[in-house]
């Protein structure tokens, strides 16, 4: 997902097989993989000028780092994943407060360990390398794991009982880095791209030739929140009529459009949608 955002946004980056150093069309940018888990901890440390990495992340190392940008996106959908406190179906904890003594298993220790503090409890918080949503109830009386639809979690007959966090990308910097007015612009002015391509996802372009006497319906078509370009044509009875709308509006109101007057419908894709 990271590389067809960047690719929309302009920055066609290629990985090669076994590298862990991708190529990227700008001599400016040096690339490089490493596991979301680490990367606010290098950003922080100065190994790494900058990097995208989850907000549960920053908090699970406690990564002192300049916060950019956020950028809402993941492989199911556009909204934030969750960290969440689940159980067994049938455990009798049912609330924070009951896991004084437990034991659970996470992958997010820190953050586990910080919200029980916040609430007062004291429990056995052990790491988890993986399969956590196995562990319960054979091995720990809780997990804390990260969702986005919970579907993993009913596989495996497990119940949230709250919700830890919300975490979505953002795009960090070190601090040093960020005082560099150079690197500062350049990574300004890759967000505003990236940003630019994620406000285009799900939207496309239309545009129309619209007889002047029809114009009033067709505006009227549209939703109230848009605010279409019209133009003049050669014809002087006839205007140019561009707007960019949800994509999955386009079957409704394409044929509404065609019924009130409008001509010449055309949709197009849009790579970038810069406020």
């Amino acid at each position: 997902a990271t590389v067809k955002l960047f690719a929309r946004a302009g920055y066609n980056i290629r990985i090669q097989s076994r590298s862990y150093f991708p190529s990227i069309d700008d001599i400016e940018i040096e690339c490089m993989l490493i596991r979301a888990q680490e990367i606010a901890r290098y950003v922080a440390d100065g190994v790494l000028d900058a990097g995208l990495t989850g907000k549960d992340w920053i908090m699970e190392n406690r990564a002192d780092v300049v916060e950019i940008a956020d950028l809402v996106y993941s492989k199911q959908s556009s909204r934030p994943v969750r960290w969440v406190l689940a159980v067994p179906d049938d455990s009798e904890i049912n609330s924070v407060k009951d896991l004084e003594g437990k034991r659970i298993a996470t992958e997010a220790v820190n953050m586990t360990v910080d919200y029980l503090k916040k609430h007062g409890v004291t429990a056995k918080v052990e790491f988890s390398w993986g399969a956590t949503e196995v562990k319960a109830p054979k091995l720990v009386d809780a997990i804390v794991e990260v969702t986005e639809t919970g579907s993993s979690l009913r596989a495996n007959n497990l119940r949230i009982l709250e919700t830890i966090m919300e975490s979505n990308t953002k795009f960090i910097m070190n601090k040093d880095s960020y005082q560099d007015s150079w690197k500062q612009d350049k990574v300004s002015r890759l967000v505003l791209l990236l940003k630019g391509a994620m406000e285009a996802n799900s939207k496309v372009g239309l545009m129309m030739n619209v007889p002047k006497i029809s114009l009033d319906a067709v505006v009227k078509l549209l939703p109230a929140s848009i605010k279409p370009t019209v133009s003049s044509l050669t014809a002087e009875d006839w205007v140019d009529v561009n707007v960019v709308i949800q994509e999955k509006l386009v079957r409704e109101i394409v044929p509404n459009l065609k019924k009130a007057g409008a001509q010449d419908i055309v949709e197009y894709p849009l790579s970038k949608v810069i406020h």
